[in-house]
């Protein structure tokens, strides 16, 4: 395997990582305001709070699709040989629903906030146009939908963090290393 092959381009680099903490960060401010805040106690903290959480998390849509693009045009560094084909297997699985899940989270929060009557802003600077209006049967589906799903996200990506840890400390192989540095 060549030197260049075992890393992935710079580009993919800064997207993992920059997607990582977005959704990492909207991820904790969701999991605030849904179990510690309320209407009736903290009333508009808790919309200022999602609105936040909303402005955040609708970059998602955007970055994955680039990310999408770039992965398809510029492959992935080839996993170690001493991996067994079930762990290659199991990796590029969980990399798959990742990959579903950085989708799935942001079109069913739009889902949630324009059938519940709300905008989707992205960054604080336009709004996604609404594909439905306020809709209460479709808001019954969406909603417990994206918390489930968000719940399921989160225990990907500490799996996620988990292999990747588990590879470096214990396998000590390159794979955390393919997403921190380039060839020398």
């Amino acid at each position: 395997m060549s030197t260049s092959a075992q890393y992935y381009t710079r580009t993919a680099q800064v997207l993992h990582w920059l997607m990582a903490a977005i959704f990492i960060t909207a991820w904790l401010i969701g999991f605030y305001s849904g179990n510690f805040l309320s209407y009736e106690v903290d009333g508009g903290f808790k919309g200022t709070v999602i609105t936040l959480h909303k402005n955040i998390a609708t970059t998602i849509i955007f970055l994955v699709v680039i990310r999408i693009f770039w992965r398809y045009t510029h492959p992935a560094p080839k996993l170690p040989a001493t991996m067994s084909p079930m762990m290659k297997g199991l990796a590029h699985i969980g990399h798959l629903f990742l990959y579903l899940m950085l989708l799935a989270l942001p079109i069913t929060g739009c889902l949630f906030s324009w059938s519940a009557g709300h905008p989707a802003p992205v960054l604080y600077l336009f709004e996604i146009p609404r594909l439905v209006q306020d809709n209460p049967d479709l808001l019954a589906i969406v909603k417990p939908l994206h918390i489930y799903l968000s719940w399921f996200a989160g225990l990907l990506v500490a799996g996620h963090i988990l292999a990747a840890i588990k590879h470096h400390v214990i396998d000590k192989d390159n794979v955390l290393l393919s997403m921190l540095r380039q060839p020398k």
